[in-house]
């Protein structure tokens, strides 16, 4: 890259990032979380209503994350053509008039294909909102912003889990799904009237050819087995707690709970740290902390040492994935490869989140929860080794935008 053409650049950037725009494409990101676990609170009431066998009320849930493993990647392409900004909103009306079909739905077919528009949906905002904030964001404040965002899932899923529990008590399943449709609808009016409209411009470039995508690749690959290995401990500990500790379904969730809280504090970890200058590869070696947490998680020892373990390893989950996103326009070799970019992370991190749970459910029934150790410490090497070797690529300045 030529050097004046980087002055140039930095010269024209804003002096101050426009963090109320960011903040705005950031809560796009949450309500998107909020959508994707909707159903979480009001399951049982939903599954009663409409007849639905477990497993199928598990797809209904995670048929949104599915579509997210398939085509997180054509997506990323997707936006490029059209813009993240108009992608964004595109995404957060599928997820609205998705879920609003939903309220009507008297079947299992009939909610797994809305499920299935509203993952198009989910997809296109995981990939357009992390594009959009470090195009907004001024240089140095964008490992800042970028942590910022990786926090949306746990704190979309820990506010949808909130209010859904009373929501769902006092509207049904189905208000409760039609509240959440009108504040997306909202969301995505709002977002509208205040992204800049230049966007669809900056949009347009030389598509990245796959070499381009080669650093990216190997982000995704550390944040496939991050999430592989981590997102499961979460799911499984409310059956961990009422297994092997007698704790009551309510007292298991309720600590579930908070500490999948604990991953945003991580996330926002890293961006503290990234902006006092530690580097990616220092950042990375955290995760190794996650090997003596499992040991602590499934040992078979005290309650207290359980939550322990898991509170480190969902902290960890927040750290890694945050530095992921961080991480990225680092990699890049220009700035405006980030939508493509993003959909090869969302595609990856979706393809984690969706093995993880069964692989973990097969191995702890079969062997035992102990046999957990060993497949979490190799993942969480394989992670923390991608993200060294992304590390040092990127000891170097940062691509330009154009």
């Amino acid at each position: 890259m030529d050097p004046r053409s980087a002055a140039k650049i930095t010269e024209a950037s804003p002096r101050r990032s426009p963090w109320l725009t960011i903040l705005l494409v950031y809560v796009g990101g949450v309500v998107g979380a909020m959508s994707l676990g909707k159903f979480s609170s009001v399951g049982p009431a939903m599954a009663a209503q409409l007849g639905l066998s477990l497993p199928e009320l598990g797809w209904v849930i995670s048929a949104v994350v599915g579509v997210g493993a398939v085509v997180g990647l054509p997506a990323g392409y997707l936006v490029r053509r059209f813009g993240t900004g108009r992608s964004l909103v595109t995404g957060l009306v599928l997820i609205a008039a998705a879920g609003a079909a939903s309220m009507a739905a008297n079947d299992f077919a009939w909610l797994l294909i809305a499920r299935g528009v509203e993952g198009v949906g989910y997809v296109l905002v995981t990939i357009s909102c992390p594009a959009l904030i470090l195009r907004l964001a001024h240089e140095r404040d964008r490992g800042t912003a970028l942590s910022v965002w990786a926090t949306f899932v746990p704190v979309g899923l820990g506010a949808s889990t909130l209010a859904g529990g009373a929501a769902g008590d006092a509207l049904g399943w189905r208000g409760w799904t039609g509240l959440i449709a009108g504040l997306t609808l909202l969301i995505a009016a709002v977002t509208w009237a205040r992204l800049p409209r230049a966007d669809g411009a900056q949009a347009a470039g030389p598509v990245p050819r796959a070499r381009a995508l080669t650093w990216p690749g190997v982000l995704a690959a550390a944040f496939c087995l991050t999430a592989l290995v981590t997102i499961p401990v979460i799911v499984l500990l409310p059956t961990l707690l009422i297994e092997q500790y007698g704790r009551s379904a309510a007292a298991a969730g309720a600590l579930t709970s908070v500490i999948s809280l604990l991953g945003v504090a991580g996330g926002l970890a890293v961006g503290v740290l990234l902006r006092r200058g530690v580097r990616v590869g220092v950042l990375a070696l955290s995760g190794f902390l996650v090997v003596p947490a499992a040991w602590i998680l499934y040992a078979g020892g005290s309650a207290g040492g359980a939550l322990t373990g898991a509170g480190v390893i969902s902290m960890e989950n927040g750290f890694l994935g945050a530095l992921v996103f961080a991480a990225l326009p680092l990699v890049l070799e220009r700035l405006d490869h980030a939508d493509v970019g993003n959909g090869v992370i969302a595609q990856a991190g979706s393809l984690g989140s969706l093995l993880g749970p069964p692989l973990f459910g097969l191995v702890a029934g079969e062997i035992g929860y102990q046999a957990l150790i060993p497949v979490i410490a190799v993942g969480i090497v394989a992670a923390v080794g991608a993200l060294l070797l992304i590390g040092r690529r990127a000891a170097r300045p940062l691509p330009a935008a154009d």
